[in-house]
């Protein structure tokens, strides 16, 4: 098998599948989502040291993003019947695979990020000239 071909699905996506792949890669690829499972990699955590520990993130956002990792099945929630309450938050070994591709995709962004800072850069000149270019052919 050739390296194109291992990058590549054999068999075409139907549409469904397309969705349901899209639902899960949107999951993850919050502003939230991957800071908190790769926080969660360690050790279980509570609900305020994940709070301070990421910074910026509300009360209602954090408590929002949890539930939807919890429901994808990434994390699981622990309560212990304490006053107040203690809630704990862990990896499942769902969430604990998910760590691998997204490791890698973070390499890979670390490993390119000259060349896409270069092509941003190469292409916001390009667009900047051509928007003088425009106005000067619209200027009277």
């Amino acid at each position: 098998m050739s390296i194109e071909q291992e990058r590549t699905f054999e068999v075409p996506l139907s549409a469904d599948v397309c969705r349901d792949v899209g639902e899960v890669l949107a999951r993850i690829n919050d502003k939230w989502s991957i800071r908190i499972l790769r926080h969660l990699r360690a050790e279980p955590v509570r609900f305020n040291e994940l709070q301070r520990v990421l910074g910026g993130v509300t009360h209602k956002m954090l408590t929002q993003t949890l539930r939807g990792l919890e429901r994808d099945g990434l994390i699981a929630r622990h309560v212990t019947p304490t006053v107040p309450p203690r809630v704990d938050y862990e990896l499942t070994a769902l969430g604990r695979d998910a760590l691998a591709p997204i490791d890698a995709l973070a390499q890979w962004a670390l490993d390119h990020r000259t060349a896409i800072h270069r092509a941003r850069h190469e292409f916001d000149q390009r667009s900047a000239s051509s928007i003088r270019t425009c106005d000067r052919m619209l200027a009277p």
